[in-house]
């Protein structure tokens, strides 16, 4: 039996199991007579000998099946983890979370000459480089009418908005009102509220709370990224569901055989089994532990989760040639946007770089990472909508298998302690629903809207058509200057091949001579293989992936 076969009879055998409800009677029920029984004994054989006969198919589900679980279901399913949740208790620990800090962008792709608008949990702010260079962050509102001021630009280091005018300095303070008469003060209230920020590792961190400092304790910091030698590719996504579904994604290891499929030399299918891990560390801010395939007999992977968003997955290797360590690292930094929205900054890195990947650009790279997530889309965003529809925990909803599923429930578990301090969370027994409707923005602003439409792209057709987060274009490109420059350089280069190939072809045509038009041709042909070349470029940075068996 193959290791899927075995999951599969994991997952559906005890289902089977399970004893039928017994059914209360009706309070209107009609206790039956000897007339209506013979009535409809006779109505019943009439129906049966004109109504075509139905055959029942392996697929169609029982919904008379109770779900509740018996004893060999605890074999397979994940259990409690402490004597606590055994009786039913649940300890919360101290958490705000405005009081941490939250993963804004990679520092390499912040623009140095216009503002930078951004989100965390619904809160908007903008980001920007002062006169200085100096990453400065304040509340995405002028004080004046609350127009947006990432709409605005940099006038000499500070920032103005473009609806009237003011200018602020680093600080928040406003330093011009063009409309104010020359004998009058500014107003000392008329400034922004601020946001401290940090760069640490080629990340900005934004630390959110206004009423408490800073705590440069909870920064985090990642060791193998300052090792000698530890390279890593860096990207930066936008996606259309929630952080905490993301998270429960990266921290899922069994999907990556199935749902990656062939994506690349180390996901394949026929490798999909059972799973182990031992959960090494929990405490109020996060968990970690080791895991590693029941196949190989080993738990080479190290698991971290640390609050509010971070998870890594590191791992270490012995090269057999040189008896040198290598140590290896999945960064996955997971910022909450909104409702039904994140922005995740994924950083892969070793100290043992192969030669063969400074063959290729970094944008290749780019679009691989963002295949891998658009073929997770489709479910995550309908998993998203289920847990809001439903409203309930994700006990009554996940079927957490032991083998697969140890890190998503105590993910959940973890928001059952710290949840009270969030906005709104959904975890594995309470829940506390978002207070306020999602905001749904019809004429997004700022540099990122800007870039959408100036540069539009599949999926993009203007400055009329808001950026589409479904579209893989709008999701990473327009966040991404590498690509960016890269699109723009592809471009380039196809409307150049392409009006080259025009001209070699009317020479083709003039020239009398049979060597010269035969070299134009020729030369005509190679600049049309370029144009096709860019244009393969420039579909595989903007067309989303589809799976075969979904396309027209």
């Amino acid at each position: 039996m193959t290791a899927l076969s075995s999951l599969h009879s994991l997952f559906f055998s005890p289902l089977l199991k399970i004893p039928s409800p017994k059914l209360k009677p009706s309070p209107f029920f009609t206790p039956p007579t000897t007339g209506n029984v013979i009535s409809s004994i006779k109505a019943y054989k009439l129906r049966k000998r004109t109504e075509p006969k139905l055959t029942k198919c392996h697929a169609v589900t029982d919904m008379s099946i109770s779900a509740v679980p018996t004893p060999d279901d605890h074999k397979v399913l994940v259990g409690p983890a402490s004597e606590e949740e055994s009786r039913g208790e649940r300890r919360v620990a101290d958490y705000d979370w405005t009081e941490e800090w939250y993963p804004l962008y990679l520092t390499k792709d912040v623009p140095d000459d216009a503002p930078l608008g951004l989100t965390v949990i619904d809160q908007h702010i903008v980001l920007y480089k002062d006169g200085k260079g100096e990453l400065r962050c304040h509340q995405d509102r002028c004080p004046h009418r609350l127009a947006k001021l990432s709409e605005g630009q940099l006038i000499d280091g500070r920032l103005e908005c473009l609806y009237h005018g003011w200018q602020f300095e680093g600080e928040g303070k406003c330093v011009k009102i063009p409309q104010l008469p020359a004998d009058a003060k500014i107003p000392r209230s008329a400034c922004v509220r601020t946001y401290e920020v940090k760069e640490s590792q080629g990340v900005v961190w934004v630390w959110m709370s206004q009423k408490t400092p800073p705590n440069p304790d909870k920064l985090p910091w990642f060791e193998n990224f300052a090792r000698p030698g530890f390279q890593d590719v860096s990207t930066i996504h936008e996606l259309p569901y929630d952080h905490s579904i993301l998270l429960e994604n990266l921290m899922d290891p069994a999907h990556i055989p199935i749902s990656h499929d062939r994506t690349d030399y180390s996901a394949k299918r026929e490798d999909a089994q059972p799973l182990c891990f031992e959960v090494t560390e929990r405490t109020d801010r996060g968990f970690a532990g080791q895991w590693g395939g029941e196949k190989g007999g080993s738990m080479p992977n190290f698991l971290r989760f640390e609050a509010p968003c971070v998870l890594q997955n590191n791992r270490e290797s012995v090269d057999n040639k040189t008896g040198e360590k290598h140590y290896s690292t999945g960064l996955f930094l997971c910022r909450p946007t909104g409702q039904g929205k994140s922005m995740l900054i994924v950083r892969f890195g070793t100290t043992g770089t192969s030669p063969w990947t400074k063959l290729f650009p970094d944008w290749f790279f780019h679009q691989s990472a963002s295949k891998v997530f658009e073929q997770d889309m489709g479910f995550l965003s309908s998993q998203n909508e289920v847990l809001l529809k439903e409203k309930v925990a994700t006990k009554e909803l996940y079927f957490n298998l032991r083998s697969v599923d140890t890190w998503v429930a105590e993910y959940r578990k973890w928001m059952d302690k710290v949840g009270h301090g969030m906005p709104y969370y959904f975890g594995h027994s309470t829940i506390s629903l978002p207070k306020v409707p999602a905001v749904v923005e019809h004429a997004p602003a700022g540099l990122v809207a800007g870039v959408s439409a100036s540069l539009p792209a599949k999926g993009g057709i203007g400055t009329m058509h808001a950026p589409n987060l479904a579209n893989r274009y709008f999701r990473h490109v327009i966040h991404c200057k590498g690509c960016r420059s890269a699109m723009k350089a592809f471009n380039t280069w196809k409307n150049s091949l392409s009006t080259a190939a025009a001209l070699l072809t009317a020479l083709a045509i003039l020239v009398a001579g049979r060597q010269w038009r035969a070299f134009c041709l020729v030369s005509a042909s190679l600049c049309l293989a370029g144009v096709y070349a860019c244009s393969t470029a420039i579909s595989m940075n903007t067309t989303n992936f589809i799976r075969t068996h979904r396309r027209l």
